[in-house]
């Protein structure tokens, strides 16, 4: 029998594994040198490459889908910035893509261009957490294929977390689509998926939150008066990128606050589409700080809503209450 959207699946498990390990590849050279210089060249290539590589994966395979990604080859086509396309090249090579070449980097990059909604398109963020990358710390890839403004193939890859049931195997694969539930594979090896889900926990005193390691992604001072108003006594878990929702999904905490810090900002759907799937899919439950759900019918951005709330589903109506009071709304 076959399983609904199992050919979409597979290819973005392909693609989003060969960016993963190509992420990883790049990190590992990121020296103490780099960080002390702000040079962010590791990253720069790493995240080209990613889009690249996911990009000639899916037109390979849906051509006439539009992808909507968050970066273009505008620059890397400047003079000045040769260097960092032959790496690119370089790191594409290195993955087994014998035929890449500048051109076709640069034209496989600009695949995700995409700005407009479809009703049938991805959506991609190549590296997710770029301080997390050059900390050596967690980071994510993120790729969503959207049809009719809901999220239906969620996939995450997440080169530094630990897989669930075994903390040995750094690397984690996480997947999703709507109504088949939420899954974890290892990275680096050939293991069946597992099923993950959220706690089932309602009791705030016993629960954990996660926020950015950034406060400027996320309010931490509201975050943390939340927290004491709801009676919430753990530290909470910070760290970068959609690694967070993978987090909240297979249990490790039970509530992510992506909190607004400035008027007029609105969040970008690559930073979010699998990750709310894959909480979805684990049973968990998504919504803007206003209890909205997120809307993913309106380009790149979610323009109807403000912040992310993510939870374990059962916190979710007294934490939404608590925002509203607190009125957590820089406009």
């Amino acid at each position: 029998m076959t399983i609904p959207l199992q050919r979409e699946l597979e290819v973005a498990l392909s693609a989003v594994k060969q960016a993963s390990l190509i992420c990883r590849s790049v990190q590992a050279t990121i020296s103490d040198d780099v960080l002390e210089k702000k040079d962010k060249s590791p990253v720069t290539i790493a995240d080209y490459s990613s889009q690249a590589v996911i990009c000639r994966a899916l037109n390979a395979a849906f051509s006439e889908d539009p992808i909507i990604g968050e970066e273009d080859a505008g620059e890397l086509i400047q003079a000045e910035n040769r260097d960092f396309l032959e790496k690119i090249v370089t790191e594409l090579l290195s993955a087994g893509i014998s035929e890449a070449s500048t051109e076709k980097a640069c034209h496989w990059i600009d695949q995700g261009g995409a700005k407009e909604y479809s009703h049938r398109f991805w959506t991609l963020d190549p590296i997710d957490g770029t301080k997390g990358f050059l900390r050596k710390e967690q980071y994510a890839i993120s790729l969503s294929l959207i049809v009719d403004g809901k999220i239906v193939v969620g996939v995450l890859g997440c080169p530094n977390l630990p897989f669930p049931t075994d903390e040995s195997m750094k690397g984690t694969l996480y997947y999703a689509v709507a109504g088949q539930g939420a899954f974890a594979i290892p990275l680096d090896q050939e293991q069946p998926a597992i099923p993950i889900h959220v706690t089932k926990t309602s009791d705030y005193s016993q629960s954990r939150f996660c926020e950015s390691v950034e406060s400027g992604h996320s309010s931490h001072s509201h975050s943390k008066q939340t927290a004491d108003k709801l009676g919430i006594q753990k530290e909470p878990r910070r760290l970068d990128s959609q690694a967070k929702y993978a987090v909240v999904a297979q249990g490790e905490a039970d509530i992510y606050m992506r909190l607004p810090t400035r008027a007029g900002y609105r969040e970008k759907i690559w930073d979010h589409a699998a990750g709310v799937l894959l909480v979805e899919e684990a049973g968990g439950k998504v919504t803007d700080i206003h209890g909205k759900p997120l809307e993913f019918n309106q380009g790149y951005e979610l323009i109807n809503n403000q912040g992310v709330i993510v939870t374990n589903g059962p916190l979710h109506p007294a934490l939404i209450e608590i925002l509203d009071e607190l009125t957590i709304n820089p406009e």
